[in-house]
């Protein structure tokens, strides 16, 4: 039985070592234009939030959803989010098919999660993707703003609606908004 675990630690150990050498050889792609093979795109979102799980405090916004929070979210989100993830006009992001991984578009498919997940991610950025860590950048309750509207972006208040149609053009979304896409 022993012989039996040191074979299998050992072919472990080979296997392990066997795919640093393969790494560190350079037969890993790191190009970014191309899309990602199905399995590394899954071992990384499920890295992701597991990563999200483990570290982000859970901590509650302290910005209330109202009329001035979201437009002033809405700004800040124009200002420096939209480039990567999508304006507010629901034209694409004129960048995100050169990132790898691709940002997700935040307006076409507004985030499902949390809102401290969504805070942590952009407080802290995400590694290897290309979204930097904002909290340099921004003041604490600039992100709080942004996470706002990110999270209520399909059920703001008909002020609020008014506003980004006069503002940016277009309807904002709605509950269905991107989810006939999946």
């Amino acid at each position: 039985m022993g012989k039996f675990f040191l074979g299998v630690i050992v072919t472990l150990l080979v296997l392990a070592l066997g795919a640093l050498g393969f790494a560190m050889l350079g037969f890993f792609p790191t190009n970014a234009n191309a899309a990602p093979p199905h399995l590394e795109h899954r071992i990384a979102n499920t890295a992701l939030d597991a990563s999200m799980e483990r570290h982000a405090p859970r901590v509650t916004n302290p910005v209330p959803p109202n009329d001035q929070n979201l437009e002033d979210g809405m700004k800040l989100y124009s200002m420096n989010c939209a480039l990567c993830h999508g304006d507010l006009d629901r034209k694409p992001s004129s960048l995100a098919n050169s990132f790898y991984p691709p940002p997700p578009n935040l307006v076409s498919d507004p985030p499902d999660d949390p809102e401290w997940h969504i805070f942590y991610a952009i407080r802290t950025g995400v590694r290897y993707t290309g979204m930097p860590s904002w909290e340099k950048t921004l003041s604490e309750q600039d992100m709080w703003k942004i996470t706002s509207l990110l999270s209520h972006m399909e059920k703001l208040p008909p002020a609020v609606q008014d506003y980004w149609k006069t503002t940016f053009g277009v309807a904002p979304p709605t509950g269905d908004a991107g989810k006939d896409a999946h």
